[in-house]
């Protein structure tokens, strides 16, 4: 099983912030801090690790307000050594933990800080606590930085107002209406970044989970907006992200969503052919499920097709996962041999459990049965 993130985010991570900062406060204590800052952290998760370093910063910082924003900020742009690995940059998560508690009251000064650390890591959680407490004053910032030179800054705008921000706090707010935020997501649908539109389509897909309607609405009304200001690249950079940003109804058999993407004919078509490779499928290997699907129709057919896996769960039950496969321009009296290969290794993010498996085939929203595979120990 691949090491869990937390352990990425171990003491080395105090012992930075302190030179940091020592390089900066007048008459910092490095030792008391770091001290302080590796009293009871290892029994805690990643992200409340971070919120307990800023609390220890805090305690260290000058008890002044204005006076601490100026140490902070001077202290995020002290040269650092970052090392490797996927949490390299979460060294900075303290500063936002810290802005996020601590900067309610400082309101100018809290934005200008998570404008540079969101360039340096993300701003994406901090910024929700002022979206709930300074909701007009934030969305006015949010709502100038959509046409910031930095893309970092722009995917800020985009991903910071997610309802449903995975790790952060839920914006209820927007949950039971999301039009504020998709004024700002219809002025970065276009961006030039591929790193904003991908975080435009999330956002998307998380106010479709709360308004499925109004997700299909906006999605026809930017696939329907003329596209001579648009080039032949960006006319397919916004076909594109809509396609991520319905994936979830997509998954579900949403017909709403399927059509705008052009799938919204019942598919007619025939599944044969299934076989599981290896037959005896082990935690820790891996199975590729193919299958053959035949058009029998005398005309061509657009078919949109996942796969679905029902994984066994320690209590008996299952929980589907949707895999996306193809999208397929299927000729008449043609086939097309599907094919995907699972991981069976124990991940972080995924526990296998030996058991029947079973396994669909969805082809524009309806269900095909492909029998099952067994995983054994």
């Amino acid at each position: 099983m691949a090491e869990p993130l937390v352990n990425q985010f171990g003491p080395e991570i105090p012992r930075k912030l302190a030179g940091m900062l020592a390089a900066v406060v007048p008459g910092f204590d490095a030792d008391a801090f770091v001290a302080d800052a590796l009293l009871g952290f290892a029994e805690l998760s990643l992200m409340a690790r971070g919120q307990h370093w800023a609390e220890v910063m805090r305690r260290h910082l000058p008890v002044d307000d204005a006076q601490a924003f100026v140490c902070v900020g001077l202290a995020i742009e002290q040269p650092v050594d970052l090392g490797e690995g996927s949490l390299a940059s979460f060294l900075y998560l303290p500063y936002t933990c810290w802005v996020a508690t601590y900067g309610l009251n400082q309101f100018d000064a809290a934005m200008r800080l998570q404008h540079r650390l969101t360039q340096l890591f993300t701003a994406e959680f901090s910024i929700r606590t002022f979206l709930a407490h300074s909701p007009e004053a934030t969305l006015a910032r949010l709502n100038d930085w959509a046409t910031d030179p930095n893309e970092h800054v722009r995917r800020l705008v985009s991903e910071g107002t997610r309802p449903r921000l995975p790790w952060g706090r839920r914006l209820r707010a927007f949950q039971h209406d999301p039009a504020p935020v998709l004024a700002l997501l219809d002025k970065l649908k276009d961006d030039p970044s591929a790193y904003v539109r991908r975080s435009v389509a999330n956002n998307l897909n998380d106010i479709g989970k709360d308004h499925p309607h109004l997700l299909v609405l906006t999605a026809r009304r930017w696939l329907s907006e003329p596209t001579e200001a648009r080039t032949p690249q960006q006319v397919q950079n916004l076909r594109d992200l809509v396609s991520h940003a319905l994936r979830s109804l997509v998954k579900g058999g949403h017909a709403e969503a399927l059509a705008v993407l052009g799938y919204g004919a019942q598919a007619q078509v025939s599944i044969d052919q299934v076989t599981y490779a290896p037959a005896h499928a082990v935690v820790g290997g891996k199975v590729t499920i193919s299958c053959r699907v035949n058009n029998g129709l005398s005309v061509p057919q657009r078919l949109l097709c996942d796969l679905v896996v029902h994984y066994c769960k320690a209590n008996g039950t299952t929980r589907p996962k949707v895999f996306k496969l193809k999208q397929v321009a299927l000729g008449a009296g043609a086939t097309v041999v599907l094919s995907k290969t699972l991981s069976l290794q124990q991940m972080t993010t995924r526990t296998h459990h030996p058991g029947e498996h079973r396994v669909e085939l969805l082809v524009n929203g309806a269900v095909y049965p492909l029998d099952s595979f067994v995983l054994l120990t």
